[in-house]
């Protein structure tokens, strides 16, 4: 331009401006920063860390004692309404370790859970 202000056609700001636009860069880095770790701390199908093994251990190790416990548990109730003393315990509590099988195969993804609709 004629009175020299510019340079070659390159836009000079003052030094607010890109100090105001240092603070937004700064605001929008953190802002995604902030939306990307719900999603790296457990969102994801497969596990990032040890104790999520851990967690998934536990929580098919409670699949397979519950189910032998409800099984026993029922037996035991049905022995004693009925008075058939061992069988009920005995039948329930095989029914109630094969559905805690079942159980967990499901939960670790070996069977599939047929409500599930593909």
């Amino acid at each position: 331009m004629a009175d020299g202000t510019r340079d070659k056609g390159k836009r000079q700001e003052p030094p607010d401006d890109e100090a105001a636009l240092s603070a937004r860069l700064k605001r929008l880095g953190d802002r995604i920063a902030q939306a990307k770790e719900p999603s790296e701390r457990g969102n994801d199908s497969r596990p990032t860390t040890d104790t999520s093994g851990m967690a998934r251990g536990f929580r098919l190790s409670s699949e397979l004692v519950a189910g032998v416990l409800v099984g026993a548990g029922l037996g035991w109730l049905l022995d004693r309404w009925l008075g058939i003393s061992p069988w009920g315990l005995i039948v329930f509590l095989l029914l109630g370790f094969a559905a805690g099988v079942l159980n967990v195969m499901r939960a670790a993804g070996i069977v599939r859970d047929p409500t599930v609709n593909d």
